[in-house]
């Protein structure tokens, strides 16, 4: 495993130096793209999973954080600029890359931001191994679209399988990713000010989700392929067992069924919550309110 600088050209970013970490998954190398910035204490954020997940999405979150800090925007093995090979992408993939990823790239416990699904992928670690300081999670969730919608694990792989297969499976996938649907999806569950909803913003979503590959780890998240735990206790039995201190951000518009289960979270004992305008994009939308609701958790030294 090792790290190499990308020229600016090779990359798109928001401002930071671009690297690739070459990390190996049952004997196949894969690239996956993080972007530094800022200077100051490490703090790694990581964006969440969906059709459209890159690093980007938490850009304008790391340019605020960066004047206090050493910022590293991961994108995902499977989405954005990363390596997007045909795997089976599953939950034992992502816990693995996070804890090598931690290891190889910080020396000491940091302080860690993740939204959406990537939360329970950052407790299930903060349980295992004290490598981080504080936890920020944005929206979190932890189940994916279709069994939140009631499919059952049956059906769920069947649709897995379909976008999986070569032509079926691209044409499936297409449809699904379609600028009128990303649209329509980032209007139901993702942002609440439709103002935002550009053609240029739906636009640059449409072109990550149309690179080689794109369609096997979206097709694992989306089919909850990629749901670390699968039962609410699971998760809220992660965050009981919590050494470290955790701040939850909750998006006032979130969705019934997601909010239902945010509410559960903050409901336990010793978990910092905040409820800001918003829905499961909080982070995207409204960064600046983002960063004025947990600057007072990130800069505190107490435990």
């Amino acid at each position: 495993m090792s790290t190499n600088l990308l020229s600016t050209s090779a990359a798109t970013g928001f401002g930071g130096v671009v690297q690739e970490y070459l990390w190996n998954w049952e004997n196949q190398q894969l690239r996956v793209v993080y972007e530094t910035l800022g200077k100051g204490s490490p703090l790694l954020l990581l964006p969440s999973f969906s059709s459209v997940s890159t690093r980007l999405e938490v850009g304008e979150l790391a340019k605020l954080l960066a004047p206090n800090f050493q910022v590293v925007a991961i994108d995902w093995p499977g989405f954005g600029e990363s390596s997007r090979p045909s795997l089976n992408y599953r939950p034992e993939i992502y816990q693995h890359f996070l804890e090598d990823f931690v290891k190889a790239i910080f020396n000491t416990p940091i302080t860690v931001v993740a939204a959406g699904h990537a939360s329970s992928y950052v407790l299930q670690l903060a349980v295992k191994q004290a490598v981080f300081s504080k936890i920020v999670l944005l929206a979190p969730t932890w189940r994916g679209p279709l069994p939140t919608m009631g499919a059952s694990q049956q059906i769920a792989g069947m649709v897995r399988e379909l976008v999986r297969s070569p032509i079926l499976g691209q044409a499936l996938y297409k449809l699904n990713t379609t600028p009128s649907f990303l649209s329509l999806m980032y209007r139901r569950h993702v942002f609440t000010d439709a103002g935002k909803i550009t053609p240029s913003f739906i636009e640059k979503k449409w072109q990550t989700t149309q690179q080689p590959g794109a369609r096997f780890a979206s097709a694992a998240f989306v089919t909850g392929n990629l749901d670390a735990v699968h039962e609410q206790s699971d998760f809220l039995e992660l965050v009981q067992s919590l050494t470290v201190p955790l701040m939850v951000v909750v998006g006032e518009s979130s969705p019934p069924k997601s909010r239902e289960e945010m509410n559960a979270l903050v409901a336990l004992p010793g978990v910092r919550s905040v409820v800001i305008p918003g829905s499961l994009g909080l982070h995207e939308e409204y960064p600046g309110v983002v960063l004025e609701a947990v600057q007072d958790f990130l800069f505190s030294s107490e435990n």
